[in-house]
């Protein structure tokens, strides 16, 4: 048995770090002040688009401050989703590395990429597979996997056989899953029923 965890939403919070450097950069320490553009964020998080959230001025600016200027420091040092998150995913690493494949999957272009892999090995992640995809090979990332445990509401919603489960955010509350999970905890449950 195949199975992927996403790591946005699921293992690290982008969310928050985001809104932790927007807030630091674009709104506290903010030199130019533009009388016809106000930098804001918008909550609550109800899309998984970070464009819907986080003000700027074009999309070139927006851009420049995700994977330009902040790419290290918002997809390398962002916290995990919960306190607890790599040792609870390292116990179910090694309850059921014998029985199951596991492996990472994450959207990700450019310069976000060895941000990621930096993000997972200081929380020392032993997974020995990680797989990005942008919106060009999204469709190839289906044949990776059996189950995909994701928080992603674009994924969530496509329909390619396999068995998905929800991990539960602010923004997709609305997106409907057979199978769903507040905490990472939760997983080895649905491993054990999955696995049987």
């Amino acid at each position: 048995m195949k199975l992927a965890i996403d790591i946005d939403g699921v293992l690290r919070d982008t969310f928050l770090k985001i809104e932790q450097t927007y807030q630091k950069f674009f709104i506290d320490e903010l030199e130019l002040v533009d009388e016809d553009f106000k930098f804001e964020i918008k909550t609550p998080y109800n899309t998984p688009d970070y464009q819907n959230h986080f003000m700027f001025k074009n999309e070139e600016e927006f851009f420049s401050f995700l994977y330009e200027e902040f790419t290290m420091q918002i997809f390398g040092h962002a916290p995990s989703s919960e306190m607890s998150t790599f040792h609870v995913l390292a116990e179910i690493y090694q309850k059921y590395k014998n029985k199951v494949d596991f492996m990472l999957i994450s959207k990700q272009i450019g310069k976000t990429k060895p941000a990621t892999l930096f993000f997972i090995s200081k929380f020392g992640c032993e997974i020995d597979k990680v797989v990005f995809y942008n919106k060009l090979t999204e469709n190839k990332i289906w044949d990776e996997f059996d189950i995909l445990l994701t928080a992603n509401p674009e994924l969530l919603n496509q329909n390619h056989n396999k068995t998905l489960i929800k991990y539960e955010t602010s923004y997709n509350s609305n997106t409907t899953s057979e199978l769903s999970i507040k905490s990472l905890k939760d997983l080895d449950e649905q491993i054990e029923k999955l696995i049987e």
